[in-house]
């Protein structure tokens, strides 16, 4: 059984779990929930964190998974995401689901915060109201890097936003608007400049499991990366990071030990780890797809070697192999030539029913840490041309990602004119590749609101670029990053022409369920035409095998 949470078309957006009670009943139901107490928000609040994953999609659009032929088999949903397609299915990870997961969580928050007004919003519940509003912008911030454009300064007031409900719920017969992706960002951005100085970890018994101070501004840096306030992003990732940067970073050294695939993962998600911000369980089929439960397309050899982590860097030498790249995790792949992978991301599977082998589909993603804050930082300064505290984080994150030596390649400290000397001695990557030796690690940039200078800024942006792409390999950021930069890339499809994302391709915004269109939402454009006009329940998805568990093991042997 797969959960997923069912749209009403005539609400439109949200079920909710407390609402007002009908003019002709004299008294409460005897199960309805009054809030009423501090223990009682934090304990809704709980229920305000999403349980829905936009990994898959945003993973399966990117250009990280590439077509290893028909005689492999996909989900029909994966088929539609790959080729940019309206997808219909209402599986977990699909936008239906997604869509209703983080509107759910939207409502409860909202609950959360009326609750605390109706309390008199008392100095005693200034974390549990700091925590409802970034669970609240955080939801809104995940549905606009599927569901919308990214941000342009030149195009926000153009492009499409979305509905940003303020309090909770009172009539089904609200009318929504969309809005446009402005108002959507200045929403995001109020509800987090509120929240941030609210934030208390002493209010929170596991800390990782909420916005703590580290994981607020984490959120907060990325959040304002992806806005372009490249001042608000030092300021955020600096407090996220704290006065030792290194020691909130991930050390690599102890996963070469790791006794296989699940062992590995087990390391990578710890909650004591340092590096790790903020832990996210989902019900989601994304592990499954991305290990190579579905064949058709995925990471595998090509992707890897001439644009992951074999890719021919600074730090590695030999383009296509692991040779001697000092990348930590270039040692630690698991696979074939069909799919590789880092197992960050593993499905955990929760037993209904063990006789017939039903039950619930999860991962647990690590959503914010201080390898990706840091990648933020110093994309932030090299936009502002701070070049030397660009390579001063750059080298940080070097010293926790890549080995001191490996064969005969020795770890070297980026400098301006080494950076330069390299991204300057490699080509840009074709656009449509004759063959796989026309790729490449340095992408033609067609930013999407901003500039980007041409020599220092350019070269230190393209490396980070890189950097983010191997550090948040299966965490779905590597589309928002191509959607920012206006990236050109193809999926191929064998025996059809491929598919080319262009910078400003509105397809990047993925289109909204098919029933939130039909009950009066405005659809994602698919022209410049279109673009001028501007509760939940339990269901088996539709394909009965994804509520068993992947029982495959055929792609946990080591890659070297």
């Amino acid at each position: 059984m797969i959960k997923i949470n069912k749209l009403t078309p005539a609400l439109l957006l949200f079920s909710i779990a407390v609402t007002s009670c009908n003019d002709y009943l004299d008294k409460l139901p005897d199960d309805r929930a009054i809030i009423d107490s501090k223990t009682k928000v934090s304990k809704l609040i709980t229920s305000a964190y999403p349980t829905v994953s936009t990994i898959l999609v945003s993973e399966i659009s990117s250009d990280n998974v590439t077509d290893n032929g028909k005689k492999y088999s996909t989900l029909p949903q994966v088929d539609e995401m790959y080729r940019f397609k309206t997808i219909t299915a209402s599986d977990n990870d699909c936008p239906r689901n997604l869509w209703n997961g983080y509107y759910k969580a939207v409502a409860t928050a909202n609950e959360a915060l009326q609750a605390i007004n109706d309390m008199g919003n008392t100095d005693d519940l200034k974390a549990q109201r700091g925590e409802a509003l970034l669970c609240r912008a955080f939801s809104m911030f995940q549905m606009s890097t599927v569901f919308c454009m990214a941000y342009d300064s030149l195009k926000a007031d153009q492009y499409l936003g979305l509905p940003y409900p303020l309090e909770p719920e009172q009539s089904v017969n609200t009318h929504y608007e969309r809005g446009t992706l402005a108002e959507l960002y200045k929403h995001i951005n109020a509800d987090i400049e509120e929240a941030l100085p609210l934030i208390d970890d002493a209010a929170y018994d596991i800390p990782k499991y909420h916005f703590n101070t580290k994981a607020a501004y984490a959120f907060a840096a990325r959040f304002n990366l992806y806005y372009q306030n490249w001042d608000k992003v030092i300021e955020y990732a600096t407090k996220a990071l704290g006065g030792s940067p290194i020691d909130c970073l991930r050390q690599r050294e102890p996963y070469n030990t790791a006794a296989g695939v699940d062992d590995y993962f087990n390391m990578y998600i710890q909650s004591s780890q340092p590096c790790n911000f903020l832990m996210g369980p989902a019900y989601s089929i994304a592990a499954r797809v991305l290990d190579g439960g579905y064949l058709r397309y995925a990471h595998n050899m090509t992707v890897l070697g001439y644009d992951t982590y074999w890719a021919y860097s600074p730090w590695n030498p030999s383009t296509a192999t692991s040779g001697s790249s000092l990348l930590w995790s270039a040692h630690s792949l698991y696979g074939n030539n069909n799919i590789v992978r880092e197992p960050k991301l593993e499905e955990i599977f929760e037993y209904t029913d063990k006789v017939n082998g039903i039950g619930y589909v999860h991962i647990v993603d690590v959503l914010f840490t201080g390898d990706e804050t840091i990648l933020c930082r110093a994309e932030a300064y090299a936009h502002k041309k701070e070049y030397t505290k660009a390579l001063a984080d750059m080298n940080t994150w070097a010293e926790a990602n890549l080995e001191k030596s490996y064969g005969s390649t020795t770890r070297k400290s980026f400098t301006e004119s080494s950076v330069n000397a390299f991204m300057n001695s490699i080509k840009y990557a074709a656009v449509h590749p004759g063959s796989e030796f026309e790729r490449s690690i340095k992408k033609t940039l067609h930013p999407q609101g901003f500039t980007v200078e041409a020599g220092t800024q350019e070269n230190l942006i393209q490396l980070i670029l890189y950097m983010r792409r191997v550090t948040n390999m299966l965490q779905g950021l590597r589309f928002m990053d191509l959607k920012r930069y206006g990236i050109e890339y193809e999926h191929y499809i064998e025996d059809e022409d491929p598919l080319t994302f262009t910078a400003g391709d509105l397809r990047g915004a993925i289109q909204l369920p098919t029933d939130v269109i039909a009950a009066g939402l405005q659809a994602n454009p698919r022209t410049t035409d279109d673009l001028s006009g501007n509760g939940a329940e339990h269901m088996t998805g539709q394909n009965p095998d994804l509520n068993k568990p992947n029982t495959s093991k055929m792609y946990n042997e080591r890659v070297y």
